[in-house]
């Protein structure tokens, strides 16, 4: 009886034990459910190193984004530029690109092709108003977005034109080839001057394609057939382009332009310290001039040559990599982004070109009546997207070599000839980049 008795209350304590075991065990996967989860991080990989201000607006953008919801945490890597995109592509190939990957507008078409980038889940409207060449598209898709544009002007200076009796161009009615060509001459003659026009040869790279195929363009040229994009024969070295290339030797050999290898800091400076009369610029050097000059700064447009004026168009963009395991959470921080607030932020602080009239009309310069509202329309109206192929990445440092050679006094005619060789041999050795 003893034992019977015993091995009851044995069975009862076991009882007891297990029912209580289990409640802790409902009780412990009821609090796992509702416990906060953990936000997915989103790596992000950006050119701007050692740019302190660019580098607080992106900050603030990631601070932003990562308080305003719980799913996603972007982090941020920074790349001096000079070395970013070598560190993209040897990333690429051993398969370790992050989520969010900054991006050149006109090598963009290239990182898709290859397979870096993926293709981006933006909301059906988005983009809505923004410049064109702050839109990167490939094979009919949007693959990037910037949060800024760029674009380049005529430096001059008010009182200088007022000196020498030289008419003020408008977009609407710009300077044509030849009234261009008699200002340079007008000005070299004075004396005043080292030189009527700085070019910026010091800046070697991609400035040669984005700053100089656009005068080449209004003469009639470019780079390739934008048909087809299989071909540069008749184009790079058709009879418009050697009219370009024998107008771009003159300039160097009549002494209206600093030499190729131009002092680095004479580009820098030259132009506020009265070396030069004009200068071919970017609006990121726009408010230098501005302190310097104040209201005697003019910031005007490309001169026409015969078809139009040109200029180049699209700068660094956002982007989302193929081999992202998050791809919809890597679009949300990229539209997130592209609020007014943020591209007005990085125009106040850079001078950069906003995206959009909306976030232009909140800047300080680019607002009605700014002092550099022309850039805006400079990039809308003459703005010209470089040529929208993978092959373009080649395309840029063969049309940088053959206009450094005709400068310093190569055959136009068989410099273009050849460069023409180099293009067509690169789209041949890469099976037309699927044009």
């Amino acid at each position: 009886m003893l034992k019977r008795n015993l091995l009851i209350t044995i069975l009862s304590v076991l009882s007891l034990t297990m029912v209580f075991s289990g409640g802790q065990k409902e009780t412990g996967s009821s609090a796992g459910s509702t416990a906060a989860k953990e936000p997915i991080e989103l790596s992000m990989w950006y050119h701007g190193a050692g740019n302190d201000v660019e580098r607080k607006v992106l900050i603030g953008i990631i601070n932003d984004f990562n308080s305003s919801q719980s799913d996603y945490s972007v982090v941020l890597e920074e790349f001096p530029e000079e070395s970013y995109n070598d560190s993209v592509m040897a990333s690429a190939l051993a398969g370790n690109l992050p989520d969010i990957i900054d991006v050149d507008g006109p090598i963009m078409p290239n990182w898709a092709w290859a397979g870096y980038l993926a293709p981006l889940e933006l909301s059906k409207g988005a983009i809505d108003g923004f410049l064109p060449g702050a839109i990167g598209t490939w094979d009919g898709k949007v693959y990037s977005v910037g949060l800024w544009d760029a674009a380049i002007a005529m430096f001059a200076r008010k009182s200088i034109l007022e000196k020498y009796n030289i008419r003020i161009p408008t977009l609407a009615k710009p300077w044509t080839g030849n009234e261009f060509e008699a200002i340079l001459t007008k000005l070299q003659a004075s004396g005043e001057f080292d030189y009527a026009l700085d070019l910026g040869t010091a800046w070697t790279g991609e400035w040669y394609a984005y700053a100089f195929a656009p005068f080449m363009q209004s003469f009639g040229g470019d780079l390739i057939d934008r048909d087809t994009y299989t071909t540069a024969e008749g184009i790079l070295n058709g009879a418009e382009s050697i009219a370009f290339g024998k107008w771009w030797q003159s300039l160097f050999e009549r002494g209206l332009v600093p030499p190729i290898a131009q002092d680095s800091g004479d580009r820098d400076t030259g132009f506020i310290d009265g070396k030069y009369a004009l200068q071919w610029n970017g609006n990121w050097a726009a408010l230098g001039a501005l302190d310097a000059y104040g209201d005697d700064m003019l910031y005007l447009p490309a001169p026409d040559f015969g078809n139009g004026p040109k200029i180049g168009s699209a700068s660094w963009q956002l982007g989302v990599s193929a081999t992202s395991q998050n791809k919809k959470g890597a679009s949300a921080f990229i539209e997130f982004a592209l609020q007014d607030k943020y591209l007005a932020a990085f125009t106040n602080a850079l001078g950069l070109v906003p995206a959009t009239s909306s976030s232009a009309a909140m800047t300080e310069n680019y607002k009605a009546g700014g002092p550099l509202e022309g850039f805006y329309e400079l990039s809308n109206v003459q703005g010209m997207i470089r040529p929208v192929t993978p092959g373009y990445v080649v395309m840029s440092k063969v049309y940088e070599k053959a206009l450094t050679d005709i400068a310093n006094g190569a055959d136009v005619e068989s410099t273009l000839d050849a460069a023409v060789d180099e293009i067509e041999i690169d789209i041949e050795n890469n099976s037309g980049y699927g044009f």
